[in-house]
């Protein structure tokens, strides 16, 4: 048995058919479908503010939202964190992720 799927993109601003256009503004980036006409629109718009715009390193942009580590919680704050949950009885590890029960409890506590 041959099957033949097609998915065809409607544009979400009148109902045509669409392609997809993406765009990023102040840290979020959307995608829209929408037709030729359309897509050009929104190209044609942002023209001059990309035109005088520069590009922005994805690992630049990732480095500024996440902080310093994957947790944005340094060193310093993370050694303290453990050393209170042991004191206190929790359970921690000695590297790694703190759990966030954990991270709580001694937010809580100061």
């Amino acid at each position: 048995m041959a099957k033949r799927i097609q998915e065809i993109l409607i544009d979400d601003l009148d109902g045509g058919e669409a392609e997809t256009a993406g765009f990023a503004i102040d840290g979020s980036s959307y995608e829209i479908d929408l037709s030729d006409l359309n897509a050009k629109k929104l190209r044609d718009a942002l023209t001059p503010f990309v035109q005088h715009a520069r590009r922005a390193s994805v690992s630049t942009t990732r480095r500024r939202a996440r902080g310093s580590g994957a947790s944005g919680m340094s060193r310093e704050k993370s050694s303290e964190i453990r050393q209170w949950a042991k004191a206190h009885g929790l359970p921690v590890s000695e590297r790694g992720r703190i759990a966030s029960t954990v991270v709580v409890k001694y937010e809580a506590s100061h």
